[in-house]
């Protein structure tokens, strides 16, 4: 019987608590009140596989490179009490999806955010040919001009025959931002190392009209040729956009900074 499909969320001073699909609301107009996300016409997002902390100083990068963040969507994170006593002290909320377990700790995406989600739904998809799983996880956020931010964290599948999996893995994704009436931010590890995966990757972007983060010096990591870690949006414009180089893990972390689209209210 396969496991339910559940996030953990780590809030400082509080026990970590499960949150199941739905269990916090379901995606709609009549979503809770929450405290947006601060400064938040001004958007900073930094995006890292970071290889379950397995190297040097990922900390010191994450730290440094992740400075005044209001969203850091972290992959293969795993919960060592290093990485949970950083995001507990730097953001009001740390969800993650356990995608499957090590040795200690469960690894997974990892969402830090600045204010808490009203909206909160995790996803698991299971590798074919490793029987492994990967994560993804959609959370809501409200904005200081009163729009809704989505934000999708996701580690794609990665060794498949074919696309179907892949594309089986990003439908569920796509229907919630279909109906997502606000901005969008999708990133992670899309794992796009293949001719057949990066025009599944284009195409799903494009049916919900999602527009890509371009990076003028651009050192992601590479598989065949091909970057594997993406930023997309919807309804934001992005004022600059990096990507640092570091041995502290196998991808380099990527950092925007958005503006909203949309004037703020007076």
């Amino acid at each position: 019987m396969r496991k339910k499909t559940y996030a953990m969320r780590y809030v400082a001073g509080q026990p970590a608590e499960q949150i199941f699909p739905g269990a916090l609301a379901h995606l709609g107009p009549d979503l809770p009140p929450g405290a947006a996300l601060p400064n938040s016409n001004i958007l900073r997002v930094m995006v890292w596989n970071i290889f379950k902390q397995q190297r040097a100083d990922w900390l010191s990068v994450l730290r440094d490179y992740g400075k005044d963040a209001q969203l850091v969507l972290l992959q293969e994170a795993q919960t060592t009490p290093e990485l949970i006593r950083f995001a507990t002290s730097n953001y009001l909320a740390a969800d993650q999806v356990p995608a499957f377990m090590l040795p200690q700790h469960p690894s997974g995406v990892m969402t830090l955010s600045a204010a808490h989600p009203v909206y909160c739904c995790p996803l698991r998809e299971r590798e074919p040919l490793l029987r492994l799983s990967k994560s993804a996880l959609v959370t809501v956020y409200p904005l200081l001009d009163g729009r809704l931010l989505m934000v999708v964290n996701i580690h794609a599948v990665n060794f498949s025959i074919g696309i179907d999996v892949y594309s089986k893995q990003l439908d569920p994704i796509g229907e919630q931002i279909a109906n997502h009436k606000g901005p969008v931010i999708m990133a992670g590890d899309f794992n796009a190392w293949s001719k057949q995966r990066i025009n599944a990757l284009y195409g799903f972007a494009g049916n919900i009209h999602l527009e890509e983060v371009r990076f003028p010096s651009d050192y992601r990591k590479r598989a065949f040729g091909r970057p594997l870690d993406f930023i997309f949006y919807r309804d934001l414009s992005v004022t600059s956009a990096s990507v640092m180089e570091t041995r502290a893990s196998d991808h380099n972390p990527l950092r925007v900074e958005f503006m909203a689209s949309k004037p703020l209210a007076l």
